[in-house]
């Protein structure tokens, strides 16, 4: 796995997340779940990588018309890690 392209996704993530606003409460708490996730990454914590990787998806699908931004970079990790075997 390229650990740098992943932290750098990572970080991206990271700052999309915090630029949003304006989200209900079921939102919020994925949002919240997932830069959980993302801080546990980028530290190489251990993590539940099943759940992450739904969580993401699940982002994904969420968010996908109102930030695209956020869905691409979503992708692209739950992608790296995929392939990672992770």
């Amino acid at each position: 796995m390229n650990d740098k392209k992943l932290d750098a996704l990572l970080e991206q993530v990271h700052a999309e997340l915090q630029k949003m606003d304006k989200v209900d409460a079921d939102r919020l708490k994925l949002l919240q779940d997932i830069d959980r996730d993302v801080q546990s990454l980028l530290k190489k914590s251990d993590i539940e990588t099943p759940s992450i990787l739904e969580r993401m998806q699940k982002a994904v699908e969420q968010f996908e018309v109102e930030h695209p931004t956020l869905t691409v970079l979503l992708s692209e990790v739950s992608t790296i890690l995929s392939n990672a075997g992770i």
